[in-house]
Parts: structure tokens; sequence; C-alpha cells
């Protein structure tokens, strides 16, 4: 099981899309895969628990948590080999590893917290709640996006990830993410 939590090595950029619900995270994924003519990762526990709660109407439990960091990495790994470049990734296990301790009262299973800290990323984009919170079925903290924010800016900060927060509309969140990437870009 270990080896499936495991990044697999690659030249390409990789940039994760990070920080609490209903704050842009796919949108921005979708528009700067677009604009790199590249893929991006979407976030696997997002289908996951969505026909977990059409079937069961349950939400994510402690038992979900290492089958979903596995179909993350199952995901970022397949398609860093399609990827020209760049690849986009719309969560990572860090953010599932945040979450973790957020719902299970600061529990995090060793494996999620090993391979939350070992996989590496050139560079999140950290984004903030300054745009309207949309409800689903998923989404259960409307009223608690400031300690969300915090909490993701915090396991940024303490394990020395480098991060940009994206403020601002759609436009003006691109704008700055392309601005950045391209920086990256050159700088490889």
């Amino acid at each position: 099981m270990e080896e499936k939590l495991k990044q697999q090595e690659s030249n390409i950029v990789k940039v994760v899309l990070f920080g609490p619900e209903s704050t842009g995270k796919t949108t921005l994924s979708r528009q700067l895969a677009a604009h790199y003519n590249t893929v991006w990762t979407p976030e696997f526990a997002r289908e996951y628990l969505q026909d977990k709660w059409n079937e069961e109407q349950k939400i994510c439990e402690t038992s979900d948590i290492i089958p979903i960091a596995i179909g993350q990495m199952e995901l970022e790994n397949k398609l860093a080999q399609k990827a020209n470049k760049i690849l986009i990734c719309d969560t990572d296990l860090l953010e599932t590893k945040v979450y973790s301790e957020i719902y299970y009262d600061g529990i995090v299973d060793p494996l999620l917290n090993k391979y939350a800290l070992k996989n590496n990323y050139d560079l999140y984009f950290l984004t903030n709640i300054d745009i309207p919170w949309k409800a689903d079925d998923l989404r259960d903290k409307p009223n608690e996006r400031k300690e969300m924010f915090s909490v993701f800016e915090t396991a940024l900060k303490k394990d020395n990830r480098p991060y940009i927060t994206l403020s601002g509309d759609k436009k003006t969140r691109l704008k700055l993410a392309i601005k950045t990437i391209d920086k990256l870009l050159a700088e490889k």
C-alpha cells in the first residue's frame, strides 16, 4: 500500500491548488490546464464521496481517508505522464491530511502523514475565501471559512511549502497564477 501513496518522479513542474472548500480550485485548475495546453488532476475525493453520498447518504469516514489518498496519487501519477511541461493539481495529499486533522480530531494515518510531507510540488496556490460559498452535498462549513483558511495556510507554513495566496475574482486569480507559473517555467 505504501507504494501507492508515493509520487512518481518526473521532470515536469507541479503546482497545487490548495485551500478550503468552495474557493475556486477546480475552476482555476481547468483554466490553467487549458491555458498551458496540459492536463490537470481532479480531486479524487469529490467523486469518491459524491458516489458514497448518492448510494448511502453518508459522508467521509476515517476508513475512507487512505482509499482517497491512494486514488489521488494514482490519478496524479497517471496524468503526470501525459502533462505538457506542467501538471495542475486540484489537490494533494497535504490537503487530505489537513481535512483528516479537521474532521477526525487531529488523527492522521501515519502513511498519509508520511507521504503528505514527502511528496514534492513546485508551488502551491492558496485560494482565498473572498468568493461566494456555494452549497452542494459535500460542503459543510459555510460559517467556518476564516478558520478553515487559517488552518490551510498554517499547514503550508508549518511544512515550509512555497505558496502564493490567490484572491479576487476569477480573472484576477487566473492572471496572477499565469504570471507566477510563467516565471516558474522560465526558471526551470
